[in-house]
């Protein structure tokens, strides 16, 4: 048995042990563990909505649309593995498309401080670092030392990695 694949015919590489009429579909080398209710529900939904690349906005559109049902439901193995792999092409799309920017360790701790309703000399009070200190790292005049960034992220409970640049 070949599968068509952009006018070429390749030999299938995986066998499963489903039916004959559900491996020709070329799916079920994808899933050849799922339950056939399960691998039924995951057909159903890529027939509805194919699992390929995000191409445009308006693509992406319609792919949160479907993730918004897909949510309000009670799932099965298929089609939560399923919105797996929709969820994982969506986000291929935005940080392609739209990456999020690094923000700086000022911007960190100002909105650190903000959520938790600390000023400046509240925040001192409470680890340690001096007033003057923590007003130059929000002005952006200087960074902070580890020991600064271990301590304000013991204390407001985040990874060290929220006050460093991404790599």
């Amino acid at each position: 048995m070949a599968i068509e694949v952009k006018g070429r015919a390749r030999p299938e590489a995986v066998k499963t042990d489903l039916p004959r009429s559900e491996n020709s579909t070329g799916i079920a080398k994808v899933l050849p563990k799922m339950k056939q209710q399960s691998f039924a529900s995951y057909y159903r939904l890529v027939k509805k909505f194919p699992l390929v690349p995000i191409r445009d906005d308006v693509h992406l559109g319609q792919a949160l649309a479907v993730v918004e049902e897909l949510l309000k439901c009670n799932l099965d193995e298929g089609a939560d593995s399923y919105l797996d792999v929709l969820n994982g092409l969506i986000e291929a799309y935005e940080s392609r498309v739209c990456p999020i920017p690094d923000v700086s360790e000022a911007d960190v701790l100002r909105e650190l401080m903000r959520q938790n309703s600390l000023s400046q000399s509240m925040l001192e009070a409470k680890i340690g670092i001096a007033q003057p200190t923590i007003s130059a790292v929000l002005r952006g005049a200087r960074g902070l030392t580890k020991e600064q960034i271990v301590a304000l992220a013991r204390f407001f409970q985040v990874s060290p990695g929220a006050f460093l640049p991404a790599r």
